[in-house]
């Protein structure tokens, strides 16, 4: 079976690539849980779900591996479960990581168009951001993405697609992610000893911001706050492209944890009784406040909501201070989008509104065709954004090869 994808090139024309139908994959390894989803694109270009495995996580700790055979054995689990769902066996997988590991940094590059009628060629893309990308990293460190924020040519800044245009002179400002090299080796190992090939290893907020936030708010300006099991992943986007990218070490966990320590209950009880009972919504003014009790344990309505909203309102003030040290241009023009587990918490939205001062909304990921009813929630973003930053970035070399058999076919 085939199918089209249409789109324009730079200059305008119209034009049909004609691609047979793929299956495509994505594994999202988080702290708490491994959600693998399995897809087909067919005719439509858009993702039809076949199949769905998500099991708890064990062997990794704040997004990282820690423990090679138990993170092995969680990913083989989930992956035998969309497999079984599917009806086929996986081959290959974009990977999503995260970890307090990863930083982020932006660069400049610049070279001179010298070609034909100097007009920009996809492969001056590449070349610029070959340049932006040659930075001093420390041994233990590698890249993982190089993400054009915006261009200038001959001076004029501010544009998003200059292949096409005529200019002397091309200039890009990129963010660039990083990662420790061996945290990245841990995850493609435990994935490859699974018997599937990593295609990429991709930013979980990138992957998540494909399938939460609109192209309107990666153009006029948002934060992405992915907050997991381990980590909080958090990506500013601003001009339809990252801008800046960080984790903290502030999580789902660590609300779990206070409760637990502030009560002194066990960690697991603690767990029940947020996901249960948790809520951030203050209830001082209520005459329905009552006692919740799970097992031998039991705490008041109030004083939960006390516990988790400090632990919240702690993040979402790590995550303005960090924004205000990035000196980014106007902080108060973003709005705010929240995904992850975390997202589930009753009146996180509020809180962050009220915290920051920004608008903010809940995150939920975009509804794709066939057996994706689980996916639907806050917390499979990352899965769901995989898939999809996967098509988006194959849709783009498409595009490339095309242009340039196009403008060799010109003389250009």
């Amino acid at each position: 079976m085939t199918y089209f994808l249409a789109w324009r090139n730079s200059e305008g024309d119209g034009y049909i690539k004609r691609m047979k139908s793929k299956k495509i994959a994505a594994i999202d390894v988080g702290t708490t849980k491994i959600c693998t989803v399995m897809a087909e694109v067919e005719d439509t270009g858009i993702p039809t779900v076949l199949g769905v495995g998500v099991v708890p996580s064990d062997g990794l700790h704040k997004g990282m591996v820690a423990d090679v055979k138990e993170a092995k054995e969680s990913i083989q689990l989930s992956i035998k479960k969309a497999e079984q769902a599917a009806g086929y066996k996986m081959e290959s997988a974009c990977v999503g990581i995260t970890g307090k590991h990863i930083s982020s940094i932006n660069n400049h590059g610049v070279i001179s168009i010298t070609h034909g009628k100097k007009i920009v060629h996809p492969g001056d893309l590449e070349r610029v951001l070959k340049i932006a990308r040659d930075i001093e990293l420390p041994q233990d460190r590698e890249i993982l993405h190089v993400i054009p924020r915006s261009y200038a040519l001959d001076g004029q800044s501010g544009i998003n697609s200059p292949v096409g245009m005529f200019a002397n002179r091309l200039d890009v400002e990129t963010n660039i992610v990083t990662a420790a090299s061996t945290s990245v080796q841990n995850l493609v190992k435990c994935v490859r000893s699974c018997g599937v090939k990593v295609e990429d290893v991709v930013l979980e907020p990138l992957a998540s911001a494909e399938a939460v936030l609109t192209e309107e708010e990666k153009q006029d300006g948002s934060i992405l706050l992915d907050i997991g099991g381990g980590t909080t992943d958090v990506v500013v986007f601003q001009n339809g492209s990252a801008y800046y990218a960080f984790v903290l070490p502030v999580s789902g966990f660590h609300v779990t944890r206070d409760i637990a320590i502030t009560t002194g209950i066990p960690f697991e009880t603690a767990e029940q009784i947020k996901t249960k009972y948790g809520n951030v919504i203050p209830f001082s003014n209520s005459p329905d406040i009552k006692d919740i009790t799970v097992g031998d344990t039991s705490i008041s309505q109030d004083t939960l909501t006390k516990i988790i909203s400090s632990r919240f309102e702690e993040l979402f003030k790590f995550v303005m201070i960090e924004l205000s040290e990035i000196e980014f241009p106007n902080i108060a023009s973003l709005n705010m989008v929240i995904c992850g587990g975390s997202a589930n918490m009753p009146g996180l939205a509020e809180l962050a509104v009220s915290a920051t001062g920004l608008p903010a909304r809940i995150g939920y990921p975009s509804r794709l065709p066939g057996v994706s009813d689980a996916l639907g929630n806050p917390m499979h973003a990352t899965g769901v954004g995989l898939l999809l930053w996967k098509l988006i970035n194959d849709e783009k070399q498409s595009r490339n090869a095309n242009y340039i058999s196009r403008i060799v076919g010109k003389n250009i």
